[in-house]
This record gives C-alpha cells, sequence and structure tokens, in this order.
C-alpha cells in the first residue's frame, strides 16, 4: 500500500476532473481492510470512474478528517466529502452512490 500522505489516481481528461466523483480513504499503516479498499478506489480510479485522494491517518488532513467524522474502524471513505464508510469497503453501496450521483 502506498504510505505518502496523499495519493492522487486519475485517468482521463483534466477537464473531467470537476465531473468526476472524489473518493478520500484515510488509511492507517498495516491496515488489511485498507490494502484492500485503496486496491479497489484505485483499479476503478485507474478506470476513470473517480478521483482517488489517500490520506494518511497520521498526517494533519487525517487527524482533521477523523475528528470530523470518529469512524470506529479503518479505512474511513468519504465521497464528495460526505460520509461513505468505515471499516470494509461496501462495494454496492459504493457502486449505488456513484450510480446516484451520475444520474443526479
Amino acid at each position: 500500500m502506498n504510505t505518502t500522505n496523499n495519493t492522487w489516481a486519475r485517468v482521463g481528461h483534466q477537464t473531467d476532473r470537476a465531473a468526476s466523483p472524489m473518493v478520500t480513504l484515510v488509511t492507517a499503516e498495516a491496515c488489511h481492510l485498507c490494502e484492500d479498499a485503496h486496491t479497489e478506489l484505485l483499479n476503478r480510479a485507474t478506470q476513470g470512474q473517480l478521483l482517488l485522494d489517500q490520506v494518511d491517518a497520521e498526517s494533519p488532513q487525517g487527524q482533521k478528517l477523523l475528528h470530523q467524522h470518529r469512524p470506529a474502524m479503518f479505512p474511513l471513505v468519504l465521497l464528495d466529502g460526505a460520509f461513505l464508510s468505515a471499516g470494509r469497503l461496501p462495494r454496492r453501496k459504493l457502486d449505488r452512490a456513484l450510480a446516484a450521483r451520475k444520474a443526479s
């Protein structure tokens, strides 16, 4: 898993950036659920479905997000800044949320 403070993964045109959903993934070190979520979200970002911002939980930005959302476990996943999940990435819930966002 990439452990830098912020990791961007995006395929597509720069003009698509505003229209693409932003998924923020707050991860902890040695977290297998974080690794699983990162792999899935990076794959989706590579396919152009979303923008991915990976944030380390120990970074100032990560601490701010943890204080704001108070997840019970890692990873914390936000979609366009709103809470989506904590813990194992719910792929079907993510699919529904992305489809709803695309439809609106």
